[in-house]
């Protein structure tokens, strides 16, 4: 399980990052008492959940010719 602070570190993002993650509860998270854990698993899924597919270059004229 990880700090709010680790996991900012693994996903190299800034602590206010992954506190506004838990508090619009966009990652699973886990309370102990006052402090907030989340599972390395749910950071690494948020993570490739972001993920974006390589456009080719028929895409680019496909959406060329859509917008004319």
């Amino acid at each position: 399980m990880l700090t709010v602070e680790e996991a900012a570190a693994v996903m190299k993002m800034s602590t206010r990052y992954v506190r506004r993650l838990v508090a619009e509860r966009r990652i699973p998270f886990h309370k102990v008492g006052r402090s907030v854990r989340l599972l390395s698993s749910d950071v690494w899924a948020h993570v490739h959940a972001g993920r974006v597919e390589a456009m080719t270059v028929s895409d680019v004229w496909r959406g060329l010719r859509e917008v004319a």
